[in-house]
């Protein structure tokens, strides 16, 4: 045919799928509406993507202009104010190449078919390496990957290294060490200080010791004497409580005792005998640490057989022991690790859940009442095109060595809803076509359709999530890796195999086949026959007027019923009064959001871990770290000017609130009084370092604070103990604090201990969220930018995005919900789906060409509504299940995935509408019509 032939050319996705230009009314109760089995879910509302909006080229063969045909499907009016509106350089090639595409899957659909079923098979395969590259360590996951406290951490190691076999001291240990702790909590009175409580301590410490673990040969298996940690050749003591009452519970009633802070909680004090001391009158709790050796490989690979051999056994000893005197409590250096390993393991089972709830919404969107447009297998096969995805994209880069860390648990669940909104649009657009012409040049329009609009979609969120990847958590890093790569194979995957999918179901309804039984049904009913016959047995109806499927009545609710309703003036007061409480709850939420990790949150609501967590926090959280002072570089400590400079240091790091300055510890201040006591000189280099080795025998832990080198100290450390550092904003003020202070001291000093390494996670947390989002939300701006060259539309995409984001986060905080690595993966996930919601419905509002606002508004909701809300339902399917799993990562996700498709659907169908009829006459809306011709939808095809 020519092009000036006034065949109406079909009908377009634009109804629901890529809401491109909306055509005048009366065309518009024409046009085809996409029904329940073309419902855009989450993925339509993301295809409903700019480039949607801007005229595709199925758009140009659609809006065609009778009073002014063109051929070839030129611009018939480029000139106009608005021309520069529409990116036809970028939008209109990609129509014509997915058209292509289209079509050649139409051809060969088999093949399209065969290919991602072997590729997937073979990079499936990668998860043979999953044992491998899963990795369950603790600061890899959740501390930052680079930091001033792991260099601190490697200097310490090289100038003060540790001696676990010979003279070993805990507060020295640069790593927590290898150890199983207990908490012992009296049951009766308030205070474990007494001779019933210390029979059973004793009992748990002989239980402890007794604990055999198999190794080697049978006759010689492994026990705590054998791997502990050695002071002067016996094992250094679990609580210097035992060795001073030495092991007789009819001593902790008659001897008097020392403070010992570390080891005792909620402790009562007595007046010494020196008005300087204070004496232990009761303690409410007790803790016994049994360190292990560590230093040499084999020691540590006994060690940690050892643990978890404890941890096997442990509860069956205590339920043995049948205390009644006290409560324990109990944790070791690798229960972190094992809950990792035991939550991987939980969250299998629900993907199996969330893939049939899946599946299950995505054939119900797809029934119809016709037994030849029902699209049933079609909807089966496109979750099972996201499940391929996941297997390829998780099983490739288990090829590549990239670690699967536990967040990664979560990508599947957020790709099959991704996936399953992308098959939503192809479903969509290809209803949109008319079903007299062959399939070959219905998939073209369908590709043209919407392929550009799952492209932008999948641009947008890959690019979020491989933005996120340039982040210092491990477990940050690797969750975007993985989903930005499934996501990649979600795309090609659609477009291949569920497209080979759609092809040949075309194939079958061009037969006028029944979607069950494959066998040719009768195309009218007949008058005679039953309802249920007639249901049953025939089918392949159509629109007689559009020539495409029959429209679905929810598009029609949206703009019949809520549309109007919604664009009432006394509405609009409520929605912004509405829109005002939100924006406040919001913002005072963000003021009181709780920073980092909790790390009773790492284990799961019914785990041993729990209750050690609760305990450590009530009744030792008053005594925090005890700091290293490191002097980094060697000085002349024989120079009373240069002792008398870190004196002055020392004293200036003491000074600080978190600091209690009695129980500071100094090997110099020690050296100095006794060098007065004994009348020593030690002004002098050789003086100062040939009498070291008196205040070595008289403290013998001073020798490890000493690092002499060539007869010269290389360098040497000091410690101060910490108080009340019991919040994250306390953590991250004390690390802060320290550093400061040390920097600007004149002598070159250093702050450490291996907490820092957790410590800094509360300061990194809010400075790579910030970043992470400004970056990000830069950049889908820019893309809605590029994609929507109108710079108001970008204005309001940016406020939506701001928005959405504020919400989050402020009500994150009314959720229980910190703010931590996890949250911050789906913070950027936020802004990927902010774009979705907002922006295609901000273009659709200007692109329209109503007379008036509300009509805009109105027109915008018809074509976006049910998508949206469809989209919404599908992606809180996908990660629904997790809501029930028993730990807090998981939920997290939930929680904020959430909050943030609430948010995003509020913006998209209630607030961004209703602001956008206040706003859009000021802002200079599109009203000029751009006439552009009409080729016909074979051209593509051939």
């Amino acid at each position: 045919m020519s092009s000036g032939s006034e065949e109406e050319p079909p009908p377009l996705a634009g109804a629901e799928g890529t809401h491109h230009l909306p055509q005048p009314r009366e065309r518009q109760e024409q046009r085809a509406v996409s029904p329940s089995s073309n419902s855009l879910s989450s993925g339509e509302q993301r295809a409903a993507s700019p480039s949607s909006n801007s005229l595709s080229s199925g758009e140009q063969r659609a809006v065609s202009n009778s009073s002014n045909p063109q051929s070839g499907g030129e611009l018939a009016d480029a000139t106009g104010p608005q021309a520069w509106c529409h990116p036809n350089c970028i939008e209109r090639p990609l129509s014509r190449a997915f058209g292509w595409l289209g079509a050649l899957v139409a051809t060969c659909p088999w093949a399209f078919v065969l290919l991602p079923l072997l590729l997937s098979a073979a990079l499936g395969s990668g998860f043979c390496y999953l044992p491998q590259r899963k990795t369950n360590d603790f600061e890899s996951q959740f501390a930052p990957l680079r930091g001033p406290a792991k260099r601190e951490r490697r200097f310490i190691q090289e100038h003060f290294p540790s001696n676990d076999s010979g003279c070993f001291f805990s507060s020295r240990l640069s790593t927590e060490g290898t150890f199983a702790s207990f908490i012992v909590v009296s049951s009766s009175s308030d205070s474990v200080l007494t001779r019933a409580a210390f029979r059973e301590i004793l009992a748990l410490d002989r239980a402890v010791r007794r604990l055999n673990a198999p190794w080697g040969s049978p006759a010689s298996p492994l026990s705590y004497p054998d791997l502990c940690v050695r002071t002067h050749d016996s094992c250094s003591s679990p609580n210097p409580l035992l060795d001073i009452i030495e092991w007789d519970p009819a001593q902790i009633e008659t001897v008097a005792l020392p403070f010992l802070a570390p080891f005792l909680g909620r402790v009562q004090l007595d007046p010494g005998p020196e008005s300087e001391s204070s004496w232990l009158r009761a303690a409410k709790a007790l803790k016994l640490v049994y360190y292990l050796r560590e230093d040499e490989v084999p020691d540590r690979e006994r060690s940690l057989h050892w643990l978890e051999n404890l941890l096997q056994r442990i509860q069956g000893q205590l339920d043995a022991l049948n205390f009644t005197s006290i409560q324990v409590a109990y944790f070791t250096s690798i229960s972190r690790e094992e809950e990792f390993e035991r939550h991987t393991k939980e969250v299998i089972p629900l993907f199996s859940v969330t893939y049939f709830l899946t599946l299950l919404f995505a054939i119900v969107s797809c029934l119809r009442l016709d037994c030849v447009r029902n699209k049933a297998w079609v909807a089966a096969f496109g979750v099972l095109s996201s499940g391929l995805a996941v297997l390829s994209g998780i099983g490739l880069l288990l090829f590549c060595g990239v670690p699967f860390v536990m967040t990664v648990a979560n990508t599947p669940f957020l790709v099959l809803g991704a996936g399953v909104d992308d098959m939503f649009i192809m479903v969509s657009c290809w209803q949109q076509t008319k079903v007299k012409d062959e399939v070959k040049k219905r998939m073209s329009a369908t590709y043209a359709e919407a392929a550009v609009s799952v492209t932008i979609t999948t641009l947008t969120d890959v690019l979020a999530f491989y933005i996120g990847t340039a982040t210092s958590f491990q477990s940050v890093k690797a969750f975007c890796l993985y989903s930005g790569t499934a996501l990649i194979f979600c795309y090609l995957y659609n477009l291949t195999f569920f497209g080979a999918i759609l092809a040949l179901n075309g194939k079958r309804e061009e037969g006028n086949r029944h979607w069950l039984t494959f066998l040719k049904v009768k195309h009218e009913t007949e008058s005679g026959s039953r309802s249920v016959y007639n249901l049953c047995c025939v089918g392949g109806s159509f629109d007689e007027d559009t020539g495409a499927e029959v429209d679905h009545p929810v598009t029609a609710f949206f703009r019949n019923y809520y549309g109007p309703f919604l664009t009432n003036i006394w509405t609009k007061v409520f929605v912004v009064l509405l829109y005002l409480v939100y924006l406040a709850s919001s913002i005072y939420g963000c003021i009181y959001i709780k920073e980092g990790t909790d790390l009773r949150n790492l284990a799961s609501d019914h785990s041993y871990v729990v209750q050690y967590y609760d305990w450590d926090d009530e009744y030792f959280s008053e005594y925090g770290p005890r700091v290293m002072v490191s002097v980094s570089e060697s000085v002349p400590y024989w120079d009373s000017s240069v002792r008398a400079d870190i004196e002055n240091c020392l004293e200036s790091l003491e000074c600080i609130s978190y600091v209690d300055k009695k129980l500071s510890q100094s090997w110099l201040r020690a050296y100095e009084m006794f060098a007065e006591i004994n009348s020593l000189s030690i002004d002098n280099k050789d003086f100062f370092m040939s009498n070291l080795s008196l205040l070595f025998t008289l403290v013998p832990e001073f020798e490890w604070d000493v690092n002499i080198r060539f007869k010269e100290i290389a360098a040497s450390r000091f410690f101060i103990q910490t108080v009340n550092v019991t919040t994250a904003v306390a953590k991250k003020n004390l690390v802060k604090q320290l550093r400061d202070l040390a920097a600007n001291c004149k002598i070159p000093l250093m702050v450490y201990h291996p907490a820092f390494i957790y410590f800094v996670q509360y300061a990194a947390i809010v400075r790579n969220t910030i970043q992470k989002v400004i970056i990000t939300s830069g950049a889908m701006v820019v893309v809605s930018l590029l994609l929507i060259p109108n710079p108001l539309c970008s204005l309001w995409v940016t406020f939506a995005i701001a928005s959405v984001i504020v919400g989050v986060d402020g009500f994150m905080t009314y959720w229980g919900v910190n703010l931590d690595s996890i949250s911050m993966i789906n913070l950027v996930i936020c802004i990927g789906f902010s774009v979705d919601f907002s922006a295609h419905i901000v273009y659709a509002f200007f692109s329209s060409k109503e007379p008036d606002v509300n009509g805009k508004a109105v027109d915008a909701l018809h074509h976006l509504g049910y998508p949206v809300v469809q989209s919404a339902i599908s992606t809180i399917l996908g990660v629904v299940v997790l809501s029930a799993a028993n730990t807090y990562i998981f939920r997290t996700f939930f929680k904020i995935m959430f909050l943030v498709i609430t948010f995003g659907a509020a913006h998209g169908l209630i607030f961004i509408p209703v602001f956008l009829t206040f706003f859009g006459n000021l802002c200079g809306i599109i009203t000029q019509q751009q006439h552009y011709t009409s080729p016909k939808n074979n051209n593509i095809a051939q």
